[in-house]
């Protein structure tokens, strides 16, 4: 969503005008490099953020210092020397190159108090949650492709050999396992009797587990439910005004830190008291 907001620079004065002759309005707004267009290249970076923690770029400047190319950077390691940040990366030719910090474009996400120069990964602070979420569609797909039915023990009269055991295991699960086989009837003899040892589906309410995580990861990154198709609970009118919470409470953080990033990376000082970026969420 962030990305396909129109993203402008402007010149600062009551009417706010667009900067349009300015090298760096083509690089926000419509081509950031030879290979991307602007769009591309910050739903990139945005990810990045939102997923890893932090976004890299290499700013590519002109003679006059002006910036005319952004490239993403994959694999960046930061490290610090007192108050000096320095940017390491690994091109595909397999050669190391080191920036400083007014060679890089660097988005964070909410700095960690271990290292205020690094964001946090909204998956990492939260790791539990999402192992959780992953863990029932694990259990999920296990339990729909063994035919639905959850596990059970078969009984015997008598002690059975072991080759006995592997080749009635496999006759069974043959016969009975997987999605083709749901709800075949099992025909037992000689004694045998099977004997449920799990909960049902609905008795361990998997259902409303899977429905509490989609609600808890959408909570991670401050997006409502209703944003990303869960309609349980919605309707017109609270949908209309979670779409105003979703600009507010979710957008309005990552927009003011692209604009903040473009203001303090992106532009000389003399050039910050110019001009200023600025998202239209109208878009």
């Amino acid at each position: 969503t962030i990305a396909s907001l129109p993203l402008h620079l402007y010149k600062r004065g009551k009417d706010m005008q667009r900067a349009t002759e300015h090298p760096l309005y083509n690089v926000l707004h419509t081509q950031a490099n030879p290979y991307q267009t602007a769009l591309e290249f910050r739903e990139s970076m945005q990810a990045a953020v939102l997923l890893t923690g932090n976004a890299y770029a290499r700013i590519e400047r002109d003679g006059n210092g002006q910036v005319i190319a952004l490239h993403p950077l994959g694999n960046v390691t930061v490290q610090t020397t007192g108050s000096t940040l320095r940017y390491e990366y690994t091109d595909r030719h397999g050669l190391l190159h080191r920036l400083l910090p007014h060679e890089v474009l660097h988005l964070r996400n909410r700095a960690s108090t271990a290292n205020p120069y690094l964001g946090v990964s909204p998956i990492q602070a939260s790791r539990e949650t999402i192992d959780m979420a992953h863990a029932e569609r694990e259990h999920g797909r296990s339990t729909f492709s063994n035919g639905g039915k959850l596990s059970g023990i078969l009984k015997f009269p008598q002690k059975l050999k072991d080759e006995q055991r592997k080749a009635l295991q496999q006759s069974w699960d043959s016969q009975h396992a997987g999605a083709a086989n749901a709800g075949k009837t099992a025909i037992l003899e000689g004694g045998v009797e099977y004997q449920t040892v799990s909960v049902s589906m609905q008795d361990a309410e998997y259902l409303a587990s899977r429905q509490f995580s989609v609600e808890e990861i959408a909570r991670l990154f401050r997006v409502p439910p209703t944003v990303i198709g869960d309609l349980k609970h919605g309707n017109y009118s609270n949908s209309v005004e979670m779409n105003r919470t979703f600009v507010t409470m979710s957008l309005s953080r990552h927009l003011l830190m692209w604009e903040q990033a473009i203001s303090t990376q992106l532009l000389t000082e003399t050039g910050r008291k110019l001009y200023r970026a600025k998202h239209s969420v109208e878009g």
